[in-house]
């Protein structure tokens, strides 16, 4: 299935961490139930309108890794995997 998002939308998908405890214990994905924060931007939509009816081009790409805020993006199901859906005002940083 393809995928465009709409005007300044970004198709994110999470990437979990894997957790270590002190004593070496790598704790799995399903333990903690907080939100990831972290994703690879995988659709990036043509950018936002401005008042003069030109678009503003989005300052992300796809194939991006980026951090964005933790209650920002509504999260989708497609053929059985977990996507989120974010403005790109949700993201706060691009990771290299």
């Amino acid at each position: 299935m393809k995928i465009q998002p709409l005007n300044d939308h970004v198709f994110i998908e999470p990437m979990s961490k894997e957790e270590k405890t002190a004593s070496g214990i790598v704790l799995p994905e399903t333990v903690s139930k907080e939100k990831p924060m972290q994703g690879k931007i995988i659709a990036v939509g043509p950018g936002k309108l401005n008042e003069d009816g030109k678009r503003i081009p989005m300052s992300v790409k796809k194939g991006d890794v980026v951090l964005f805020t933790k209650y920002g993006p509504n999260e989708i199901k497609i053929d059985n995997k977990e996507y989120l859906v974010a403005k790109e005002e949700d993201i706060l940083a691009i990771l290299e």
